[in-house]
């Protein structure tokens, strides 16, 4: 039996901590172990991606207790802090990076550490063609090096809709990259338009801005129709999404956004700023027609008008959740997740494994 060893950050099974990462994880270490590998975790407690020592010892302990010739998949979050750790073991492991997110400016600081860190293995695992191309640009790994494993998503029944198209959900934790300052801002754009926004996240990750998206809310006149209820996971996500007839994700960047998938599960389309991922996530149908709306980031005035198209045109709602239904039955599953992952973790493979 193939073995792998997956090294985490701790806290990855959290349910109140419901990140596409942390799901991305989870679901990957259930399809290999399902497709015949045996899977050992290995969670690293720690303020990754920025550990104090004990996390690096802790980290440093994990590794030096594998067997020569281990196949070891690290969580990105923790390989970018920790290049030195890696590098100490490189020789004698193969390890494999697993990347869900890419660092923009905001986290500059990282970006060293992160290509030091992805140098020393022997294969890169990136969940979008985006953020494969952009890792071997910046960084110049090897194409050879380079896999890429999209999130699977699971069936969903078809959310019903309603008449009006004014359920708006968000499911994101509520933090500036997220961008709910800009979605906040378009919708106070929309005059006298009927609707009303769920944001599903966390609101713990940056209080303050929290507060300020409340208070700005309250002073453009939206606060009543907006509700901030946390994060959700399981029969309370699922009953969100089925109550929602657009999924809204205004986000400044996206490696690829895994709730777009979500949404169009459940034949839900999607208005979505143009970053990262979010194009493949989003797709197409057969025929080549979009299950929704693609916006500039930034740009509150652009958002406003595909809401404002999707809330006054019924013909346009109609087609988009024609197209959103369709696009459903061509997302694939975890367990061809696992499959390109494994492809990976495997020493002869090579970018054979890419997914286009």
């Amino acid at each position: 039996m193939k073995a792998a060893h997956l090294v985490v950050p701790a806290g990855v099974a959290d349910p109140a901590a419901p990140s596409g990462g942390n799901v991305y994880d989870r679901r990957v270490a259930r399809g290999l172990a399902d497709a015949g590998w045996s899977v050992r975790g290995h969670p690293v407690g720690g303020g990754w991606p920025r550990p104090d020592p004990a996390a690096r010892s802790a980290l440093s302990g994990v590794l030096g207790g594998l067997p020569d010739g281990s196949v070891v998949l690290v969580d990105g979050i923790v390989a970018s802090a920790a290049p030195a750790e890696l590098a100490a073991h490189a020789g004698r492991l193969r390890l494999v990076g697993l990347v869900h997110m890419v660092f923009g400016d905001a986290w500059a600081d990282l970006r060293a550490g992160e290509r030091e860190a992805l140098s020393t293995m022997a294969a890169v695992v990136t969940t979008s063609g985006w953020s494969r191309d952009r890792l071997g640009a910046a960084y110049g790994i090897p194409w050879g090096r380079l896999h890429v494993a999209p999130p699977g998503v699971d069936a969903a029944p078809v959310a019903p809709g309603s008449p009006s198209g004014g359920e708006l959900l968000c499911v994101a934790v509520v933090a500036p990259h997220k961008g709910h300052d800009v979605l906040v801002s378009a919708l106070a754009r929309l005059g006298g338009l009927s609707w009303r926004l769920v944001c599903v996240g966390a609101l713990d990750r940056d209080p303050a801005f929290v507060d300020g998206l409340s208070r700005r809310a309250a002073t453009l006149g939206v606060a009543d129709r907006i509700s901030f209820v946390g994060p959700a996971v399981g029969a309370d996500l699922d009953a969100r999404y089925a109550a929602a007839d657009l999924l809204v994700l205004a986000s400044r960047g996206e490696t690829y956004g895994m709730v777009v998938a979500e949404a169009l599960a459940r034949g839900t389309p999607v208005v979505a700023t143009d970053v990262g991922g979010v194009p493949e996530a989003l797709g197409r149908t057969p025929d080549g027609d979009p299950p929704g709306l693609l916006v500039p980031p930034d740009d509150p005035d652009a958002l406003a008008g595909a809401l404002r198209r999707w809330l006054t045109d019924p013909a346009l709602r109609d087609n988009l959740r024609t197209f959103a239904r369709t696009r459903r039955t061509t997302q694939t599953g975890w367990a061809e997740t696992a499959r390109l992952v494994s492809c990976a973790l495997t020493p002869e493979s090579t970018n054979a494994s890419v997914a286009r």
